[in-house]
């Protein structure tokens, strides 16, 4: 452990709070308002505190530990321009990203992690949010960062741009730097499931895995108000398909010896788009398996959270 201390709000299945693992911060509490998701960080961590509660309902003072901690973590559900999406819906997700940011009122860490939309770095729509946060986090000491990062540049099999504000009290802001891509080449869909749809014998395995070569297509967790599981919209779909994968629907297993190996398509399992995602073959996720995909197409990439907790603990360590 490096002795850096964090608090994770709006945790969800964990990936982020993984990635900060992985570097070596050491969480005091997460936070989440989904049952499921709880669950899910219990079963992998149970020696972690996991709060079932609304963040807009939480007190800090009635949960001391979270004061001076090294950092506050959140992935708030991804906002949408109203243009783009239901009022209500865009006020929900705009209510808790603002949540986040003035929990560090209360909590005053030494830094701030946010991940969310490429879009709220840098574009017209979101830019009354961006001013809303400079005023509430400047006047506290701290200095922001705004960038974006693509999980592929950090070994995971998929195009996935994350949004990401990194604020840092004054005395640590010039010693921070955004993480730099870990790998030369992106890892394929085909290299990280070969293992996989080969697992129960399917004689069409290997070449399925040879004209995978692309990264996998942005996984979409969808609403809770949706029905079923599936990779996407249509432009998703239509990608999927490219790699001989049919996005509509999941598979309750992998391949098995019985199917042709001339097969078509395959449908890929929630567990295989939770190594899309980047997360380790061991971690798993409660709920049933509509539940578990959504936990895991919501959840932000291990890691990259691990890249980003690798760059904080440098500027907070000197």
């Amino acid at each position: 452990m490096s002795g850096l201390r964090f608090v994770d709000v709006c945790a969800g299945a964990g990936g982020l709070a993984l990635g900060l693992e992985q570097a070596g911060f050491d969480p005091v509490l997460l936070l989440d308002n989904k049952a499921v998701a709880c669950d899910t960080l219990r079963l992998n961590r149970p020696s972690w505190h996991v709060m079932e509660m609304d963040l807009l309902e939480f007190v800090p003072d009635e949960h001391p530990k979270t004061y001076d901690v090294d950092l506050l973590s959140a992935g708030p559900p991804r906002v949408k321009s109203s243009a783009t999406t239901a009022r209500k819906e865009t006020e929900e997700e705009q209510r808790l990203l603002e949540a986040a940011i003035l929990l560090t009122h209360s909590i005053q860490p030494r830094a701030l992690l946010v991940e969310n939309v490429p879009g709220l770095v840098s574009a017209s729509a979101f830019e009354p949010l961006r001013s809303f946060i400079r005023e509430e986090l400047e006047h506290l000491g701290y200095r922001l960062h705004w960038f974006v990062l693509n999980a592929a540049d950090f070994g995971v099999p998929q195009d996935r741009k994350q949004g990401v504000l990194v604020a840092l009290k004054e005395r640590y802001s010039n010693l921070f730097r955004p993480p730099l891509p870990t790998v030369k080449e992106h890892v394929s869909v085909g290299k990280a499931l070969h293992r996989s749809v080969a697992a129960r014998g399917w004689l069409g395995a290997d070449a399925w895995a040879s004209q995978a070569l692309s990264v996998a297509p942005t996984l979409v967790g969808g609403s809770d108000k949706r029905g079923g599981a599936d990779l996407g919209p249509t432009g998703t779909k239509r990608a999927w398909a490219r790699m001989r994968v049919n996005g509509g629907a999941l598979a309750d297993e992998v391949p098995g010896p019985d199917l042709d190996s001339s097969a078509d398509m395959i449908k890929l399992t929630d567990s295989q788009a939770a190594l899309l995602q980047g997360f380790p073959r061991e971690w798993q996720f409660a709920g049933r398996k509509t539940a578990r995909y959504r936990q895991i197409g919501h959840a932000s990439p291990p890691p990259v959270g691990a890249a980003l907790g690798r760059a904080l603990a440098v500027a907070l360590k000197r």
